[in-house]
């Protein structure tokens, strides 16, 4: 079932949870003032697993800061009270918060264009406080009836970070009191487990620690570099998603990573998207004057449109699924990056299906299925899918063509049975779009696939087919990442597994640990037939003792270590162990060779061989 309601940060106003989270950051507000009182508040809204609010404030806050304050907000949550809502004038809210200068411009900024103290549009000016005490706020709500609602086993203050005001760097830098609101100290608890298995989890330090990628900065922010060990798992994904797309009926593509201005003019990028695109190519006046300036690509789909219009194009060939592996570039802020989750140079498994407006439901929902069949093949389970409309600014095409596709896509989910919310204006300028999110190992939601639906590129590019009736009709344009991008996927895979990955997936299957130089020889030979079976096996030669050689492969993460001492060499065997402690003994090393083989083409998800 679909739900849709004003939200702030993906928290949803009808969640009883957001009054929660919402109270305990006035009460924060509250006690800051109270420690502080030439202190100046700017904005506390709820936000996924608590709150934050944002202060300019006479020092730093320590970490003794955040337990007294904590503490004190504990203490208002047990001795109860009410929040009393009252709606005020101009004047009456310019007078409440007159030594508040951040409140002051956010009441300029309502009764100029119309927006609540969030910035968020509003269809009329309603200015509005809520008061606990001697403390009132400007807020429009909604808060608990009464603070007693509020299991302080719940609460936590959980750190303070730098935030510039309404996020302009130009602007004051804030501290910004991060807090963790649950309605039970059990949830809490789980929650605060989560952070920590997170941190484990990390991929930026399982990607040092395992040599997978690095981030050398002679390259650049958001520029990464694969080992080899990465790239063997990231090869084992592109070759998994070539397999499914070829059996899937995809034409596979590849095209430039640059291409001239005039064709992002045509697919709009130039006047939609140009804040994430890098600027165009340093060229002389002459060469830019003759040939015009040249910009790296952020998407794949205006070549794709090229390739379609390549030449006349029949309804028999439709639908027609064009596939690559391209690499783009799109600009973040250096703030906003995170590992290979946020990047700036990646590769997309970028799919983009023409087809007809007749045939786009089905199309979307066989899209669905695909997704779902691929991503469960790498152990995930739990999906969710955000179906987001028309951005209120930024989008091109009149209303009908969009409610058209929304309700194409609306009916594919609920065709598919996934359960799905509404993303409000979270479409791209050019039509709206299904993300894909799933859950982890650990609970947490990651953003993955993303088919969009198009009318407008293939209007902007011309595209066209001659239609059964011998007419030209224009056709629909499907958009669909599966990976979303395959870093980012492969960042998703390598917290979920915590680095342990499935055999199939693992870059290194099998090390072979000889007790002594004498088995190293018996040893070449087993390591000799698994190649020959494509295993990627290694044999560890080093002077180690074999219990330190047992420990590397463990912490290294190999999921099959065989050890090879002189009677095993003498009986054709291995002693078969697996990187989490299991020892199997000794087995006869064929046998093993087949159910290790077995496991891997089967993609099996655990490392059980009998």
């Amino acid at each position: 079932m679909a739900k849709s309601s004003r939200s702030h940060d993906g928290v949803s106003v009808d969640d009883p949870i957001y009054a929660k989270r919402h109270s305990a950051a006035h009460l924060l507000a509250e006690v800051v003032l109270e420690e502080f009182p030439d202190a100046k508040i700017a904005i506390g809204p709820p936000v996924e697993h608590g709150f934050y609010y944002d202060f300019d404030l006479p020092r730093s806050l320590n970490e003794d800061d955040l337990v007294r304050l904590e503490d004190k907000v504990k203490t208002k949550m047990k001795q109860g009270g009410e929040f009393e809502y009252s709606v005020v004038d101009e004047a009456q809210a310019r007078k409440i918060f007159a030594d508040q200068p951040y409140k002051l411009e956010l009441i300029d900024k309502m009764v100029a264009a119309g927006t609540d103290e969030y910035g968020e549009a509003s269809e009329e000016t309603v200015i509005s406080t809520y008061k606990h005490g001697d403390f009132e706020d400007l807020c429009r709500g909604p808060h608990v009836d009464n603070i007693k609602k509020l299991d302080s086993r719940g609460f936590k203050l959980s750190r303070v970070a730098g935030a510039y005001w309404r996020g302009d760097e130009s602007r004051p830098m804030l501290q910004r009191v991060y807090g963790l609101m649950f309605n039970t100290k059990e949830e809490l608890a789980h929650h605060l487990w989560q952070i920590e298995e997170a941190k484990r989890r990390d991929h930026r330090r399982l990607g040092e620690d395992l040599d997978l990628f690095s981030f050398p900065t002679e390259l650049g922010g958001g520029l990464a570099v694969w080992h080899p060990k990465g790239a063997r798992i990231r090869k084992v994904i592109e070759d998994y998603s070539r397999l499914k797309h070829e059996r899937g009926g995809y034409e596979f593509v590849y095209s430039p990573h640059i291409a001239k201005s005039t064709l992002f003019e045509t697919s709009g990028h130039l006047d939609f998207y140009s804040e994430s695109m890098y600027p165009s190519m340093q060229m002389s006046e002459k060469d830019e004057k003759e040939i015009g300036a040249y910009y790296p690509k952020p998407m794949n789909c205006p070549m794709h449109c090229l390739i379609y219009r390549s030449r006349p194009r029949s309804y028999r060939e439709l639908p027609l699924r064009l596939f690559e592996l391209g690499t783009v570039y799109r600009y973040e802020r250096s703030g906003a990056l995170h590992g290979m989750l946020r990047i700036r140079g990646f590769t997309q498994d970028d799919a983009h299906i023409f087809c007809t407006r007749e045939d786009m439901q089905s199309e979307v929902a066989s899209l669905l299925e695909f997704v779902l069949e691929v991503v469960r093949a790498f152990g995930f389970e739990d999906f969710t899918a955000y179906l987001a409309t028309r951005p209120a600014e930024k989008s091109i095409g009149d209303d009908e063509v969009w409610d058209l596709a929304t309700e194409g896509l609306r009916l594919a989910i609920e065709k598919a049975g996934i359960p799905y919310e509404i993303d409000e204006g979270g479409g791209a300028f050019y039509g709206p779009k299904i993300d894909m999110k799933l859950r982890d190992a650990v609970g947490r939601e990651w953003q993955l696939s993303t088919i969009q639906a198009d009318f407008q590129l293939p209007e902007r590019f011309n595209l066209e087919y001659q239609g059964s009736d011998g007419q030209a009709h224009q056709p629909i344009m499907l958009h669909r990442a599966l990976f979303g991008s395959v870093e980012r996927f492969f960042a998703t895979l390598l917290e979920h597994y915590a680095g342990a990955f499935p055999a199939w997936l693992s870059p290194e299957q099998v090390r072979l640990v000889p007790i002594t130089t004498d088995q190293e020889e018996y040893c070449n030979e087993v390591a000799a037939k698994l190649r020959a079976l494509d295993v990627r096996v290694t044999v560890d030669g080093s002077d180690d003792r074999m219990q330190a050689k047992i420990r590397k492969a463990t912490v290294e993460k190999v999921p099959y270590i065989l050890v090879v001492g002189r009677k095993e060499a003498e009986a054709n065997q291995v002693a078969l162990r697996l990187r989490s402690g299991e020892d199997e003994g000794p087995q006869d090393v064929d046998a093993v060779i087949a159910r290790i083989t077995e496991n891997i083409a089967t993609r099996n998800l655990s490392l059980a061989v009998t």
